[in-house]
């Protein structure tokens, strides 16, 4: 048996490259990286063809070098669709992913430390929870809050919602009775993480908005009465802070007003809009941008995205949360074989926290960019991307276009009326138009029954220039497809 352990060694090692081989295969993968960012501000947003086909069917097993491997990558993957590092990308909500959040996430990678349980990796815990305690504090919630960081917000606004269930003790027998207040432009994924909570019986309480797509809280407020007079439970309002749709901001102050009023559980998934707390500018109707979230710190939970406002790539979002013991409680799970991990009370662990107990070290992510440049990069950021929103705003306008709410964030619905035509079909032209051109991406919408084209301008590669292309393409569309 020995000898045949030793021979399975020598095959086995290969997973364990020597130096010169790393050297190799890191040099590769960083001259592709270098490159493909350096070729980004030529290269498209958006490939029309989205027909993988026959690519990537070759066995998975079958070995190749480096340099093929990258090939594969470069023609059967970054070829195709959308580029969300391009900073034409003016589509859905953008983030672009930071360069030094990718050297984080290779540091976590090699190193493969496990931020489960702080038995396990106390300093990747450790760092994580400073890392949320810091989101906590700019939202203005109290010492002692903490919460967890996810991959994104569906997992966080899952994490609030079960700990809200948990918080009120509601039971199943209990949910058929339960109420939840939420709008129409509140996200998807919190539809899904009612269902998933098992709370799919609940009542959904769809409140009516005002002409911005905002809460309407007098609508909210006489719902609430006509619930309790039938006999229901108030249990959850579900507020947005930075809707998809429009980048609207509900009115968080009031909202929060009602909810301590009638003891309801107060959510507010500020996963797209949650970091423009951070600006210093002046909102449209020339109160801070500080003024437009007030009334967060009131909130029970706060489900905030740094993937999406702090332009990092994909798969880091958080939950941040004031009741910390119920959030516990939900989540928290003991195992025989983890006996030893149980002394070891420094820190929360965040598998005690969420649904994961394999937790990939995420926070280095956010950690070692943040350590690199400090916060007032990320804030000039914003403050830019609020500027080119307002800009674009005003400048489409000018092309004929008629355009929704004056943005809150950086958000921008618009639709051209094309007399005796069908609105939805111009303007769905106008959409395939700018994709087929490529060198941007845009999305739509419909919002009660009506087609909006949307610009969503978060990406931190996104400047003026990129602005100004997508007006001239706007202005050649209306000549070419809509004349």
């Amino acid at each position: 048996m020995k000898q045949q352990i030793l021979d399975l060694e020598k095959i086995a090692i290969q997973l364990a490259p020597n130096p010169n081989q790393r050297a190799e295969w890191t040099g590769k993968v960083t001259q592709f990286a270098f490159e493909f960012i350096d070729q980004l501000p030529e290269s498209k947003a958006f490939h029309v063809d989205i027909n993988v086909g026959d690519k990537l069917n070759n066995p998975i097993q079958s070995t190749e070098s480096i340099t093929e491997i990258l090939d594969h990558l470069s023609s059967d993957v970054l070829s195709l669709g959308l580029n969300p590092a391009s900073g034409g990308h003016l589509g859905y909500i953008p983030g672009g992913g930071i360069y030094g959040g990718a050297l984080g996430d290779y540091l976590a990678a090699v190193t493969n430390q496990y931020a489960g349980i702080f038995y396990g990796g106390p300093g990747a815990v450790k760092m994580e929870n400073e890392l949320i305690r810091w989101m906590c504090h700019l939202m203005g919630y109290p010492a002692g809050s903490l919460g967890n960081l996810t991959s994104g917000g569906s997992i966080a606004n899952l994490i609030a919602i079960v700990t809200a269930r948990e918080a009120r003790q509601i039971t199943c027998i209990q949910i058929p009775k339960q109420c939840i207040y939420l709008t129409s432009q509140v996200h998807h994924c919190v539809h899904k993480a009612i269902r998933i909570s098992g709370m799919s019986e609940v009542l959904i309480r769809l409140i009516p908005m005002d002409e911005s797509y905002k809460m309407s809280c007098q609508a909210l407020e006489e719902q609430i009465k006509l619930d309790m007079n039938a006999g229901f439970t108030p249990f959850l309002v579900v507020a947005s802070a930075g809707t998809t749709d429009t980048g609207a901001v509900d009115p968080l102050n009031e909202i929060a007003v009602l909810a301590e009023q009638y003891n309801i559980w107060y959510h507010v998934d500020a996963a797209y809009g949650g970091f423009f707390i951070m600006s210093e500018l002046k909102a449209h109707d020339n109160k801070s941008m500080k003024d437009l979230f007030k009334g967060i710190e009131r909130s029970d939970s706060i489900a905030i995205d740094p993937h999406k406002g702090l332009f990092l790539s994909y798969g880091l979002g958080a939950v941040l949360i004031k009741d910390v013991a119920s959030q516990y409680k939900a989540h928290y799970y003991k195992a025989a074989y983890m006996q030893d991990t149980l002394t070891s009370q420094e820190e929360l662990s965040p598998a005690d926290l969420s649904p994961e107990l394999t937790k990939h070290f995420r926070g280095l992510r956010l950690w070692v960019p943040l350590k690199l440049h400090g916060i007032e990069p990320f804030k000039a950021c914003l403050d830019e991307k609020l500027l080119l929103c307002r800009y674009f705003y005003q400048k489409v306008q000018e092309l004929g276009f008629l355009v929704g709410p004056y943005p809150d964030l950086s958000v921008c619905i618009y639709r051209y009326i094309q007399p005796n035509e069908d609105p939805s079909k111009t303007n769905q032209k106008i959409v395939e138009y700018v994709l087929k051109d490529g060198r941007l991406f845009v999305s739509s919408t419909t919002i009660d029954g009506v087609f909006w084209i949307r610009i969503a301008i978060l990406s931190f590669r996104t400047h003026l220039r990129e602005i100004d292309m997508y007006l001239q393409i706007l202005k050649d569309a209306l000549f070419k497809v809509v004349a």
